[in-house]
């Protein structure tokens, strides 16, 4: 299950998703009595170059010591009820064979040589699903039917279909209309459940309140397609995902060293700033000058790099040693005028280290800052051009963007989040500060100030729905015919982590033994991963 909220201190419009996205593994081998469910080919010109989930090639699939060995012909996959493609391509000499999808027969009598396409949706079940070639004819014939899956997708459903009761989410609308009623602001709902959408909904307005903190009383409503900030959600399903992919594919590696990725300068340019916030001492520029050159990719998906929570660089008026606002004192971290380029020069490489990394995990926006510009590093790509490009328009997202004033999207587009710009309504000034309210720009200020909108740590905005199946990919690694991670891939980033008090994966938080109850629930399972 994957469990998702956001909140945003202080915010005008809180984003309230839950997204429930249960797999539910039912092995399946074809050793019951046929099912009398009929499933047909259709044939086509030519197999579609997709990113299966699976393929193979029958009969010996494995290869493996003997070919009567069930392994060598079956092939099992992920799937969902009511859904499910599958391409066959049968090569020339192959005179019969018979085909079964979770015990049920495809009629094979009339396919000979060719392409063709097999909609199962019929035969598909929650979980593992399988497929079984076998009495291919003639029996020498190598590689004769080759079997094609694509992943599965998001498709509308309903409650009953999934054996959700109406009568809880009867109550927590309610409990959600009368917290907006006494003053809560906007929420959206989304229940996804065996890829099945099958519940969605909207409260509230797009902006609430009047800057002096009165009612706004008939303002505009929330809808399902209402896109919000996603605040440090963005560390995941932007950065996060952007690393996997690129691990995966084997561009970059977890052990990857971040100074050669960036270039010494992420070690030289080093300030020398004693932090006061630090037990043990201060261990001298040498020591974290060393400690930034063994710095490696998972030390910072991890929070384990040693940055402090964050740098400030767009505020002036910050006392970096001790870690908190003053008047009196300049930032030497401060970054004047700052785009990416000078935050990563002028910012991050000055920003030393508070503890050696690998052996105390601090939360800190400075490592998805980094993560983000080394995927633009690596990519040639600015971040969310490459998102759009491998997640977003493949999977036919339209409610997700950074910067969404700047991509054709309006502010009615969008919730907003704060009344009084990032003053902590008249608390805070520095350079530049926004004072208006901000709805369809980033709230954090990071982001804003110094990242140009586009950061690894904040900045995505989604509306709950296309978050959700955005969220699902983490339950395959695919998405109809698109394949973003393997399975190995998916369970090296979510697997507990030694070091890491086990509730804590590659980014990924977990529930674990009941380690975040407070975040997930107490009836969520120890597999429950997420991020909030």
């Amino acid at each position: 299950m994957i469990q998702l909220r956001c909140t945003k201190r202080k915010s005008l419009s809180l984003l309230c998703i839950l997204l429930i996205l249960l797999l539910i593994l039912t092995g399946c081998a074809n050793t019951k009595e046929p099912s009398k469910t009929k499933i047909t080919a259709e044939k086509i010109d030519s197999i579609p170059k997709f990113g299966w989930q699976c393929q193979g090639d029958f009969p010996d699939r494995r290869g493996f010591i003997d070919d009567t060995l069930a392994m060598n012909s079956l092939m099992s996959f992920d799937g969902y009820a009511d859904q499910g493609e599958m391409y066959l391509l049968v090569q020339d000499g192959v005179e019969s064979f018979d085909l079964f999808i979770n015990n049920a027969q495809v009629d094979t009598g009339k396919i000979e040589a060719g392409n063709y396409k097999i909609d199962f949706s019929k035969a598909a079940i929650n979980g593992r699903n399988t497929v079984q070639v076998t009495n291919i004819t003639p029996a020498e014939i190598e590689n004769g039917v080759s079997v094609f899956v694509a992943y599965p997708t998001v498709i509308d459903g309903t409650l009953e279909e999934v054996g959700i009761d109406i009568e809880p989410l009867r109550m927590i609308e309610g409990i959600i209309e009368s917290d907006i009623n006494n003053g809560f602001t906007g929420a959206q709902l989304v229940i996804v459940k065996d890829g099945k959408l099958v519940y969605q909904n909207a409260w509230g307005q797009l902006n609430s309140y009047n800057p002096d903190g009165s009612r706004i009383e008939d303002g505009t409503p929330v809808g399902n397609e209402t896109m919000y900030d996603l605040a440090s959600n963005t560390k995941m399903y932007a950065t996060a995902y952007a690393i996997q992919y690129l691990v995966d594919k084997g561009e970059l590696s977890l052990n990857e060293k971040v100074v050669d990725i960036i270039g010494k300068e992420f070690v030289d340019n080093t300030l020398e700033i004693q932090f006061a916030t630090v037990d043990g001492g201060y261990p001298g520029l040498d020591i974290i000058k060393e400690w930034k050159s063994k710095m490696t990719l998972k030390n910072v998906m991890m929070h384990q790099a040693g940055f402090p929570d964050s740098g400030h660089y767009h505020n002036q008026k910050f006392d970096t040693p001790n870690q908190c606002l003053s008047d009196e004192v300049d930032n030497v971290l401060y970054v004047a005028d700052a785009n990416k380029e000078k935050t990563l020069k002028e910012g991050i490489c000055k920003t030393p280290l508070m503890f050696e990394p690998g052996t105390i995990r601090q939360y800190s926006d400075i490592d998805y800052m980094l993560l983000g510009l080394i995927v633009e590093k690596v990519t040639g790509k600015p971040l969310d051009d490459f998102l759009n490009q491998i997640f977003w328009e493949p999977m036919g997202l339209t409610r997700i963007t950074y910067a969404p004033l700047e991509h054709g999207y309006s502010k009615d587009d969008c919730a907003a989040t704060e009344l009084n710009g990032n003053t902590r309504d008249g608390l805070i000034e520095f350079p530049r500060v926004r004072t208006e309210t901000v709805q369809g720009e980033v709230h954090d200020e990071e982001c804003y100030y110094t990242m140009e909108g586009v950061s690894g740590h904040a900045g995505l905005f989604a509306s709950a729905t296309d978050l959700a199946k955005l969220a699902y990919v983490m339950l395959t690694g695919g998405y109809g015919e698109n394949r973003f991670f393997s399975r190995d891939t998916l369970d090296l980033f979510i697997a507990p982590q030694d070091g890491a008090g086990f509730n804590y994966g590659i980014g990924w938080w977990r529930e674990g033994e009941g380690r975040r109850e407070w975040y997930f629930g107490t009836q969520s399972s120890s597999s429950t991963v997420g991020h909030q």
